[in-house]
C-alpha cells in the first residue's frame, strides 16, 4: 500500500517487475478488491496496478470534483512510479476515468477495456439526487440496494457472503467522497468525443446489467473507431465478481493482442506493493509526455460564452428535467426572455467566484420567500439540496425568514419545501 498525498491515489501492485503495466480501476462504491479474482491470471503477464477511489477502502477522503480530476490524480501517481505508457481496464466510473485519459492523454494509454461503462451514466438529475439521498440519509440506502444493482438475483441468492461483502464496501465508503463521485458522473458526457478515442478498445458488459447495460455498451462500440463488444452471459454490473473466469479470459485476449500491436511500450519497473487481503471477501514503450500548451492571454467572455456557461450552470443547479421543461415550453414570445435569464442570471451572476453555490441557494430561497414568489421555490429547494444544503439547514433558513419576512410567507414556503424534501430525500424502496 502507498502513502497518498491529496493529488495521488492509494494503490497496490502485483506481478513481475519487468512486465508491461496494466492499470485497473474500480466502480463507484467498491474497492480494488472487486478485481481480486482476475489478479492470479493477469499478474502472470502484466505488472497490475490497482487503485482505490478517494474515500473508498480506507483511502484518504480527499474528494475529487470530476472524472478528469480523478484521472489527473491517477497520472500523478503513475508519474511518481515512472510509468508513462500503460494498458487500462476500468469498471463503471473506473471505465469513465480510462476513457477520459484516452481522450486527454492518448500518448499514455496503449489499449483500453471499458467494463460496465457508458459515455454518459444515466442522467445528471439521477446522480445529483443520489447525492442528496446520501447527504440526508447516509450511505445505508445505497448499501442496502447495492446487491440488486450489482448482481443477478440468482447469484445474490447463492452467494450471501459476497452480497454482505458488497454491502460492507459501500457502508465503509466516505459519504462526502461518494457524493463527489456522483457529481463527477452527473457531469460526465463524452458522447460527442467517442470518435477521438484512438486505441484498441474492448467494451465488456454483463448481459443482465441494469445499470450500464448492453445498450450503453453498443453506443460505445458504435462511437469508438477500434472497439469490439464482449457480452458476458449470467452477469450484471459487477461482471468481474460474478463471472471472473470469463472476464479474465476476455481481458487476457484483448490486452495480449493490443500489446503485440503496440511497439512503443517500454517496461517500467514498479516497486513491489502487495495488496492487503480483503477482510470481508470469501474469495480470495516510454512515450514522452507532450509539453503543456502555453496558456493563452485572458480574453473577456463573449455573450455566446456567457450563454453556454449559463446553460451549463443552470442545468447543474436546477437539473436537466427543469431546464428541458423550460425549453420545451419556450416559444417565439418567451425565448428571448429565457436567453436573457440564462445569460445574465446563470452565465454571469451564478457563475461568479465570490460566493459558493450553497450560499447562493440560501440567498435565493430567502429572496423568494421575502418577495412572495413561491412559484420558483420548489425548483430552488431542489437546487439547494443539490448544492449541499441539508433539510435541517433549509429548515433553519425558513425559520429565519419567519422572523424577517412574516409568518404567513414562511408558512407557505414550508409547505412547498416540505413536499420537495420528501420527494428528493426518500431512499429507493
Amino acid at each position: 500500500m502507498s502513502d497518498t498525498p491529496r493529488n495521488t491515489l492509494k494503490y497496490c501492485v502485483d506481478g513481475p517487475e519487468d512486465a508491461p503495466v496494466l492499470v485497473i480501476g474500480p466502480s463507484l462504491g467498491t474497492t480494488w478488491h472487486m478485481w481480486d479474482r482476475q489478479i492470479p491470471e493477469l499478474s502472470q503477464h502484466w505488472r497490475v496496478f490497482r487503485y482505490d477511489l478517494p474515500g473508498h477502502g480506507g483511502a484518504p477522503a480527499h474528494a475529487a470534483a470530476s472524472v478528469a480530476e480523478l484521472g489527473d490524480r491517477l497520472l500523478a501517481t503513475l508519474d511518481g512510479l515512472g510509468v508513462q505508457r500503460f494498458g487500462y481496464a476500468g469498471c463503471s466510473i473506473g471505465g469513465a476515468i480510462g476513457a477520459d485519459l484516452a481522450l486527454r492523454h492518448p500518448h499514455r494509454v496503449a489499449s483500453l477495456a471499458l467494463v460496465a461503462s457508458s459515455p454518459r451514466f444515466g442522467t445528471a438529475d439521477e446522480f445529483r439526487q443520489r447525492g442528496v439521498i446520501v447527504r440526508t440519509n447516509g450511505l445505508e440506502p445505497m448499501a442496502r440496494t447495492a446487491p440488486e444493482r450489482w448482481f443477478t438475483p440468482g447469484f445474490a441468492a447463492a452467494q450471501p457472503a459476497i452480497v454482505e461483502w458488497a454491502v460492507q464496501m459501500v457502508r465503509t465508503t466516505d459519504p462526502g467522497c461518494y457524493i463527489a463521485a456522483c457529481e463527477a458522473l452527473a457531469a460526465f458526457d463524452i458522447r460527442g468525443a467517442l470518435g477521438r478515442i484512438g486505441v484498441p478498445t474492448l467494451v465488456l458488459v454483463g448481459a443482465e446489467d441494469q445499470v450500464t447495460g448492453p445498450a450503453e455498451a453498443r453506443t460505445l462500440v458504435a462511437g469508438i473507431p477500434d472497439a469490439r463488444l464482449a457480452l458476458v452471459p449470467g452477469a450484471s454490473h459487477l461482471a468481474p465478481v460474478e463471472q471472473p473466469a470469463a472476464v479474465s479470459d476476455l481481458l487476457l485476449m484483448h490486452f495480449s493482442t493490443a500489446w503485440q500491436q503496440d511497439t512503443s511500450a517500454a517496461i517500467p519497473v514498479l516497486p513491489h506493493v502487495t495488496a492487503p487481503a480483503a477482510t470481508a471477501v470469501p474469495f480470495v514503450p516510454v512515450a514522452e509526455i507532450a509539453p503543456a500548451a502555453t496558456a493563452p492571454d485572458a480574453v473577456a467572455p463573449t455573450p455566446d460564452d456567457r450563454y453556454e456557461q449559463g446553460t451549463k450552470v443552470r442545468r447543474e443547479v436546477l437539473g436537466d428535467a427543469h431546464v428541458d421543461a423550460v425549453n420545451e415550453t419556450a416559444d417565439a414570445f418567451t425565448e428571448d426572455f429565457q436567453e436573457l435569464v440564462t445569460r445574465y442570471a446563470w452565465g454571469e451572476v451564478w457563475s461568479r467566484d465570490g460566493l459558493d453555490r450553497r450560499t447562493r441557494s440560501v440567498i435565493t430561497i430567502t429572496a423568494l420567500v421575502a418577495s412572495g414568489h413561491l412559484e420558483g421555490l420548489a425548483a430552488h429547494t431542489r437546487a439547494a439540496l443539490r448544492n449541499g444544503l441539508t433539510p435541517a439547514e433549509i429548515k433553519e433558513v425558513l425559520l429565519q425568514t419567519a422572523v424577517y419576512c412574516g409568518i404567513p410567507a414562511a408558512g407557505a414556503a414550508f409547505a412547498v419545501a416540505q413536499k420537495v424534501i420528501q420527494e428528493e430525500t426518500t431512499p429507493p424502496a
